[in-house]
C-alpha cells in the first residue's frame, strides 16, 4: 500500500507541483518585467521635461550674456522683456 502511495506522489504530485511552480515563476518573471518598463518610461519622461528645462535656461543664459555684453542703450528694455516672459517650472 505504501508503495502505491509513494508511487502516486511521484507520478502525479511531483509534476503538478513543478508546473505551478513554473507558473508562479512565470507570472513574477512577467510582473518584473513590467515594472522594469514602466520604470524605463518614468525615467524617460523625466529626462526629457529635465533636456526641455535645460534648454529653456540654456536660452536665458544666452540672452543674459547677449545683454552683459551688448553696449546699446537698449539694456533696460531687454531687461524689462525678461521680466515679461512667463516662467516655466
Amino acid at each position: 500500500m505504501e508503495n502505491w502511495v509513494l508511487f502516486f506522489v511521484i507520478v502525479v504530485g511531483v509534476p503538478v507541483i513543478a508546473g505551478v511552480a513554473n507558473d508562479i515563476f512565470k507570472r513574477w518573471t512577467a510582473l518584473k518585467e513590467k515594472q522594469l518598463e514602466h520604470a524605463a518610461v518614468l525615467a524617460a519622461d523625466k529626462a526629457a521635461a529635465q533636456t526641455a528645462h535645460l534648454e529653456r535656461l540654456e536660452q536665458r543664459m544666452r540672452v543674459l550674456e547677449r545683454i552683459a555684453t551688448d553696449k546699446g542703450s537698449d539694456l533696460a528694455a531687454e531687461i524689462e522683456d525678461l521680466r515679461a516672459e512667463p516662467r516655466a517650472n
